[in-house]
């Protein structure tokens, strides 16, 4: 009965209503992730004179559906407001990044993922799901930085080039993660 009244106060008070579309058991899923992600983000991989993080968005995606926006949300500001990480400026540009791919691969490969029984199939769609949310996202960023001024081109071609080895390793973290709850915890995936 507690969970329920936690859920409850939460989705009343969200202003987006997003998280309205979040079911009750996926509340608790959808803060573990967010946690993960938090985590996942503040191991920096330094890559030339730009650097990049892991980052988790495709399973958020595959996971959480809509619900990886407000998990995204949550783990930038507590980044903002704890380390100075991101800031407050950019937070809505820096969660669309993340959230959009997220959702992206969610609706394109979600069903797909869910509803086969092959272990191939959900390897390799799990593992374009991992890499191509990655690029999105890099690609996302990199629009932001060059509607703002056209001298970020050569840091946009850097930024997109620092996220290719990212893009492969998330891919097959994707794709191991995803086809393990497949089969251990088919549930995650609902």
């Amino acid at each position: 009965q507690k969970e329920n009244n936690v859920c409850k106060i939460i989705k009343e008070n969200d202003t987006t209503g997003t998280v309205k579309k979040i079911s009750d058991y996926k509340i608790v899923r959808t803060a573990l992730l967010s946690s993960a992600f938090f985590l996942a983000s503040l191991v920096n991989i330094k890559i030339g004179p730009s650097s990049t993080h892991l980052s988790f968005i495709a399973p958020m995606g595959l996971i959480l559906g809509w619900g990886a926006f407000p998990a995204i949300f949550v783990a930038l500001l507590l980044q903002a407001i704890l380390f100075n990480f991101g800031g407050f400026i950019v937070l809505g540009a820096n969660t669309f990044a993340m959230a959009f791919p997220a959702l992206f691969v969610y609706l394109i490969f979600g069903k797909i993922i869910r509803e086969s029984d092959n272990k191939i199939k959900i390897m390799i769609f799990s593992f374009i799901s991992g890499a191509l949310a990655v690029i999105m996202g890099a690609s996302i960023a990199g629009a932001f930085l060059g509607l703002t001024d056209k001298n970020f081109l050569t840091a946009i071609k850097l930024l997109l080039i620092a996220h290719i080895p990212l893009a492969l390793i998330e891919g097959l973290a994707t794709a191991f993660l995803i086809s393990w709850l497949k089969k251990a915890a088919p549930e995650f995936l609902k």
